[in-house]
């Protein structure tokens, strides 16, 4: 599997919330299926993830701004929650 591939497949079909505060909301209200941060994001956001139960949280090996371009966005993402994959087969990362 492609990450890049699946990601952008998953933001194209499916349901992707992009920024670490939306993604914060978006776990509180126990829709993110998985969690992807960039490799520099920030420790602190990190360990409040370390707390939650049963949330898939993988580290995406570059840094935001690559994270951003794997997203196509012209911007920094340091975190993102895939709430529906769509067409995509990035929660195969799950059973890996």
């Amino acid at each position: 599997m492609d990450f890049n591939v699946s990601l952008r497949r998953a933001i194209k079909t499916g349901n992707v919330i992009l920024g670490q505060n939306n993604t914060e909301h978006c776990i509180n209200e126990g829709r993110a299926q998985m969690v992807v941060l960039a490799g520099n994001c920030p420790e602190k956001f990190r360990e409040s993830l370390g707390a939650r139960e049963g949330l898939f949280v993988y580290t995406f090996q570059g840094s935001s701004v690559q994270l951003g371009k794997a997203c196509g966005k012209p911007f920094m993402v340091s975190a993102l929650a895939v709430v529906e994959p769509g067409e995509s087969d990035i929660l195969s990362l799950k059973r890996a």
